[in-house]
């Protein structure tokens, strides 16, 4: 298995070499050179599988001779081990034919823990082999900084510095970032949104002397090892739900593109997949593209669903990528126009998205009065972004397919939001119950690329 490029200037890399390397020197994204193939046979075998074996079943072919087989269990069972449901991803009934796919029973409560923690795993077997140390630099709208600290906290050959947008995250999803005490995590305060903050994560993979000189790797879901590993409760979900004898379809709160892309990949290895439904808070670039009106920048707006807060999705370029029949040129040309302001897409390749995808958005309002509903009509407490989901799946589910929301995050990341909708205040977990008592370390920075490397290169273990 080989991975190449979105933009096609760069040479291909193993699953290792991809995983290890995040961004392609090129700018692009990695992504697989051919789409492995699942037999119904295979999905069917599924049922009745633990989250584990699923697992391993989905990713193996993805990761060549990256890891044997008895290696990659040893991991995936690391990674999963600490998830407090034994399902790891439990599907709860909402409505007839419409379910919850709980993804926030790991460590830091989001769905990011599937990826994280099994690329902590993989992370510390192939670079303790090779005796090689990296710098990881990774940029937050919330879950993903605190996923990647619990990941790599302790870690004796990484480096982790997390860039989170200053004042636009939780307080839970800050805590989770600034509290841990080992000292080869940091948590970077940026003057800034999202946006700002990837695109300096971005600036310094660019900046080739700065990313050899620090061994950069990412953890972004620009690295094509979070997007395998999200793949896997697509599959769970929808051979739970009778798979591959009847399609499911899926709607997912998304931001960056990355979940839902898992989705697209796991309906081209074979999975029956009806519909992918993309749902946006306001800040709704992608349902505008995805409506036909461009892919056009605008101003970040400040929401109770803060994970969601961006304009410039990364992992969309993957989706552009296949839309345009895998032409890196025209990726890259469209990146270019995409830094100047925003691009329309052709009308074949529009045609290519909305064969895969359809979008909505929901508003504030929405969102908490799905909360509140949500509540009252079956007991389910919800995150702001899982009801920006349930909201726009209510909307456009058929009521002749299954239809899978995945909520994305416990309701105790966003106990403001909730508390304001419901009026109950969600509480921690025990295992995190003194989160507010803890200790904060945090540095805040300028956005400003120069100061970022500064600051990095200072604290930088030998």
């Amino acid at each position: 298995m080989r991975y190449i490029s979105t933009r096609g200037k760069a040479p291909s890399l193993s699953f290792e070499e991809a995983m290890l390397t995040g961004l392609a020197r090129d700018g692009g994204l990695y992504v697989p050179e051919t789409i492995p193939q699942v037999s119904t046979d295979d999905i069917a075998a599924m049922s009745g599988q633990s989250y584990e074996d699923i697992a391993f079943t989905v990713m193996r072919p993805f990761i060549g001779e990256t890891f044997t087989d008895d290696e990659f269990r040893n991991l995936i069972s690391k990674a999963y081990a600490d998830f407090s449901h034994d399902a790891r991803a439990p599907l709860v009934q909402l409505d007839q034919g419409h379910f919850l796919l709980e993804l926030f029973h790991g460590p830091t409560l989001a769905f990011k823990d599937f990826a994280m923690q099994l690329i902590g795993q993989m992370f510390q077997l192939a670079l303790g082999r090779k005796r090689e140390r990296v710098t990881i630099v990774g940029a937050t709208s919330g879950d993903t900084g605190s996923a990647a600290i619990e990941a790599f906290r302790g870690l004796d050959n990484v480096d982790v510095f997390i860039l989170y947008p200053h004042g636009r995250v939780s307080e839970v999803q800050r805590r989770q970032m600034t509290t841990p005490a080992e000292s080869n995590v940091h948590a970077l305060a940026v003057d800034g949104d999202f946006d700002a903050c990837q695109a300096r994560l971005k600036d310094m993979f660019n900046d080739f002397e700065f990313r050899d000189g620090v061994r950069l790797a990412g953890v972004n879901s620009i690295n094509w090892g979070r997007v395998l590993a999200q793949i896997v409760y697509f599959f769970s979900a929808a051979v739970s739900l009778g798979a591959p004898g009847r399609a499911v379809s899926f709607t997912v709160p998304t931001g960056n593109f990355g979940d839902i892309f898992a989705g697209y990949i796991a309906k081209r290895m074979g999975l029956p997949i009806a519909d992918l439904v993309v749902a946006t808070n306001q800040n709704d670039i992608l349902h505008r593209c995805l409506s036909g009106q461009g892919y056009r920048k605008g101003t970040v707006h400040a929401t109770i669903s803060p994970s969601m807060d961006i304009q410039v999705s990364s992992n969309f370029e993957r989706a552009l990528f296949d839309a345009y029949d895998r032409d890196g040129a025209a990726v890259s040309q469209l990146m270019d126009e995409l830094s100047k302001g925003g691009f329309d897409v052709s009308q074949g390749a529009m045609q290519a998205l909305q064969d895969h995808y359809r979008s909505g958005r929901a508003s504030e309002a929405e969102t908490s009065a799905t909360i509140a509903d949500m509540l009252t009509r079956t007991g389910e407490l919800l995150c702001p972004h899982s009801a920006v989901g349930v909201n726009v799946a209510n909307e456009m589910r058929d009521p002749a397919v299954p239809m899978i929301t995945l909520a994305t995050a416990h309701p105790a990341k966003f106990p403001d939001a909730v508390e304001a909708a419901t009026g109950i205040r969600p509480p921690l977990p025990p295992r995190m119950a003194d989160l507010y008592e803890r200790d904060e370390r945090l540095t805040r920075v300028p956005n400003d690329l120069e100061a970022l490397k500064t600051h990095i290169k200072g604290l930088i273990r030998a």
